[in-house]
């Protein structure tokens, strides 16, 4: 069976996440010669550039800091099968050894399940603006609402990544030690807690962006969670903060 047999294989909704990290094997590398290590470099470029130019496919490239790794890549793309075929392919791109992975993480991007309906924003400009369902403040609050959400689902599930200078990432799992499972409580609090979540991070709205993806049953965690940012400055104090009220 040919790769291009292969039935695609897309999400309902959003897109397969793909986070890879590597190290450049430095003795491998040098010991191609200046030619080839000319044509490795290009044969990465070119790559980059089909990836790119595939239908509603993102990829991000850093240079990491730390011996941890030396590259990284973010891929988003819909089809599974693309994802598989283009991730094969950059571990290759310089050559056969020269990129050893070091990991990696597969998710999906999602909506949370603690969005505010249209009813529980409906009873809040009730109870709290005093405003009458059927009067002209109301619909128009509700019609601002719903713009307001449709393009929150659409940057959620379909998000048009910047290219900013400090890229954070990590794996991410809800409690569930006894006395300390999150799961655990109610939905109503654990949407109330959520919301103060939310606020903190709308403190640093246009400093840092995040983008949570869902990955049960994909990989060893249940969410991943990405931070842009353009310095290390603000992107620690708002992984403190949302760390202290995880």
């Amino acid at each position: 069976m040919t790769e291009h047999s292969l039935a695609p294989v897309v999400p309902i909704e959003g897109w397969h996440v793909l986070h890879l990290f590597y190290k450049i094997e430095h003795g491998q590398w040098s010991l191609l010669r200046p030619d080839e290590q000319r044509a490795a470099k290009t044969h990465l470029t070119e790559l980059v550039q089909e990836i790119r130019a595939a239908e509603n496919t993102q990829l991000l490239i850093f240079s990491m800091v730390s011996p941890k790794a030396d590259l990284g890549f973010m891929l988003l793309t819909p089809d599974l099968h693309a994802a598989n075929a283009f991730e094969k392919r950059l571990s290759l791109s310089l050559g056969a050894d020269v990129l050893t992975p070091v990991y990696s993480y597969l998710s999906m991007t999602e909506e949370s399940e603690y969005v505010t309906s249209d009813k529980e924003y409906a009873e809040t400009l009730q109870q709290e603006q005093k405003l009458e369902p059927g009067s002209a403040e109301f619909e128009k609050a509700m019609s601002e609402f719903s713009t307001r959400m449709t393009k929150y689902r659409k940057d959620k599930l379909y998000p048009l990544l910047p290219v900013w200078e400090v890229f954070c990432f990590y794996p991410m799992s809800k409690r569930r030690a006894p006395g300390q499972n999150w799961f655990a409580l109610p939905f109503a609090e654990r949407k109330k807690l959520m919301a103060g979540h939310g606020k903190v991070g709308r403190q640093y709205h246009g400093r840092i962006l995040q983008l949570i993806t869902g990955s049960t049953g994909l990989d060893d965690a249940e969410w991943g969670v990405t931070l842009f940012a353009h310095n290390t400055f603000t992107s620690n104090r708002s992984f403190t903060k949302c760390v202290s009220i995880r």
